[in-house]
This record gives structure tokens, C-alpha cells and sequence, in this order.
């Protein structure tokens, strides 16, 4: 069943008191270099460095933990990942992630150090889903996917609701939202908050260039795939194509998708930390690269921007700080 906007208030409070109520911030120079007004949810500074803990608690706090003996199962390149070991940490279940090989030292580190198992694949080769299945059987666990569950976009869809709540405390109504997007679940979830409560502003999807599955799925109006699973810096943003829940909710919601390079996602990396002072991974930056880079005309305009996550590999962020991408 697809969520409404009443299950994202009821994710609110389920997990009020175990995710943080991110900051939202306004940077005079920003508004000054794009000419709107130009409000960043900074999700980087949620528990586990990104927005995904909302999903993961929202589901794994429901579970019954004597019918989930056998623990939680994910696959994620990272964020996913942190957020399920650290929700299920909380709630006392065995966590086992399946990551990709290649996923950043910090990532795999910052999920073990929760207190779950991982389980690395070459997501070149291998089929996630297929090795999560696996153990879900092996261990009579429950399945925790990345996107393509209702509480998972209710709880992600948390961070719309408290950007459109501070919106309008502010007094302002957003012309636009830009989301970090990749199999669409805090799309979605942001889609539908904003419908509720500022239904004026159009929801755009943000892609890292040659990762577009979403922006191109908007246009054809079906789903797309990616020609290949790897080749970006943009390492949280590179699922195969949109899920089959979240692409029923934003191909009615969403505006246009927009697609950023590398070079744009790392000029967004360092804007983070020069002006703005927060830490993005680049995969977390997209959003507001289409907005330094002009993808969106903010001139006069009100647009939200989810920085949806900060755990960057050190290596890459310090060359990106060096100018070396």
C-alpha cells in the first residue's frame, strides 16, 4: 500500500526523541550568488550523517522483536546501511549488511561500529537483492530495502515535513524543491509533504550525470535503467533504476529531474564547506550543485534543498577540497 501524507505525520512521532530535528540554513552569500532565497535542510547532521536513519527507524521500531529473532537484513552503498545498524542497534536485532566492494572505508567502518555484520559484493557483477534474499532466509530475518517500503518513504518523507513546517514559520512559500535522488524514496516522501503542506512548490529529482534513471523516467513517463552500476563520485546515488512504489508517487508529484557532473557535485562539496561550514559527501551535494550551477533559475525564488547526507570518504574530500576534482 503507498503512503500518505497522515503516515509521514505518524512517522514524525514515532521517531521524535531518536532522529534529530535537522537545522535549516539560509546563507546570505548563497542567496546573494543565485538571487532567491535558498533554504538547505542539512540532513548531514542527522544521526549517521544522513536522512536515511528516519526510514530505518520508522520501520525497525515497529518490528516485534520476538517475531525478528532473527534480526534485519539491508543492502546499501552506505547511508542505508548506517542507518539500518544503527536503528536496529537501538531496538536490540542483529543487523547484517550487504554493501558494495568498493564502498567508502568510512561507510563500511561507521556500520560495523553500530554493531552490525557486512557483507561486501562487486556490484559489477552480483545481484544485491539476490545475496540480501539469501540471508533473509538463511536467518529468518526481515528484509529492510533501501526505498520501496511505505514506512521507509513516510519516515524519509519527515525531512519535507519539518523543511515545509520551517518554511512557513518563517513566512515563506517555496517555489521549488530539490531533492538528492536515487531510488527515490526521500523524494517521494518529500513529494508527498510538500503536497500537504506547501502544494505550490514543485518537487524536482537531482542525479548525478549518467546516473539519470529518474529525470529520464519522468520524461518517458516509464521506468528507465542505468547503462552501468559505477563511475561516479557520487558513490549513494547510484541505484540501477527507480523503485516500482516510489516512481507511482513522484511521476505524479514531481517537476522536472536535473542532472549534475562530478566537477558540479564536488564545486557544491567545497561551497558546503567554505561558506556554509557543514561537511557534504558528494552524493548528498547534488541538490544544491543544480542550484550553484544553474540547472534551476533561482532568481526570485524560494527553493528548499535537501543536503540528504555527509559521509564522505576523507581520501576523496580532501582532493575534492584541493581542487584535484
Amino acid at each position: 500500500m503507498l503512503p500518505e501524507f497522515k503516515d509521514i505525520e505518524k512517522a514524525a512521532r514515532r521517531i521524535e526523541g531518536f532522529a534529530v530535528v535537522t537545522p535549516v540554513i539560509e546563507s546570505p552569500k548563497l542567496n546573494e550568488i543565485t538571487g532567491g532565497r535558498i533554504l538547505i535542510k542539512a540532513e548531514c547532521l542527522q544521526r549517521t550523517g544522513s536522512f536515511k536513519f528516519r526510514g530505518a527507524w520508522n520501520m525497525i521500531s515497529k518490528l516485534d522483536a520476538k517475531k525478528a529473532k532473527g534480526g534485519v537484513v539491508a543492502y546499501s552503498s552506505g547511508n542505508h546501511a548506517q542507518g539500518v545498524a544503527a536503528a536496529a542497534q537501538i531496538k536490540g536485532l542483529p543487523a547484517l549488511i550487504v554493501m558494495p566492494a568498493d564502498t567508502p572505508k568510512i561507510k563500511q567502518d561507521n556500520t560495523r561500529s553500530y554493531g552490525a555484520e557486512v557483507v561486501t559484493y562487486d556490484r559489477a557483477t552480483e545481484s544485491r537483492e539476490a545475496i540480501a534474499e539469501r540471508y533473509v532466509k538463511e536467518r529468518h530475518a526481515v528484509m529492510v530495502p533501501p526505498f520501496e517500503h511505505a514506512d521507509i518513504i513516510a519516515g524519509q518523507g519527515t525531512a519535507g515535513l519539518e523543511l515545509a513546517e520551517e518554511a512557513t514559520a518563517r513566512g515563506i512559500r517555496l517555489d521549488d524543491v530539490l531533492v538528492c535522488c536515487s531510488g527515490g524514496g526521500l523524494t517521494a516522501g518529500v513529494a508527498l509533504a510538500m503536497a500537504a503542506l506547501q502544494p505550490q512548490a514543485r518537487v524536482h529529482s537531482v542525479e548525478p550525470a549518467g546516473f539519470d534513471d529518474y529525470a529520464r523516467s519522468l520524461k518517458s513517463g516509464k521506468i528507465e535503467k542505468n547503462p552501468r552500476a559505477s563511475g561516479s563520485i557520487c558513490d549513494a546515488l547510484m541505484s540501477p533504476s527507480p523503485g516500482d512504489m516510489t516512481f507511482v508517487i513522484n511521476k505524479r508529484l514531481l517537476g522536472e529531474g536535473f542532472a549534475v557532473t562530478d566537477a558540479e557535485a564536488a564545486d557544491a562539496v567545497r561551497f558546503a564547506f567554505e561558506v556554509l561550514k557543514i561537511v557534504l559527501e558528494p552524493g548528498g551535494a547534488v541538490a544544491l550543485a543544480a542550484v550553484l550551477s544553474g540547472k534551476i533559475d533561482a532568481t526570485g525564488k524560494a527553493i528548499g534543498v535537501i543536503a540528504s547526507g555527509g559521509n564522505c570518504d576523507p581520501g576523496l574530500y580532501a582532493r575534492i577540497l584541493n581542487r584535484e576534482i
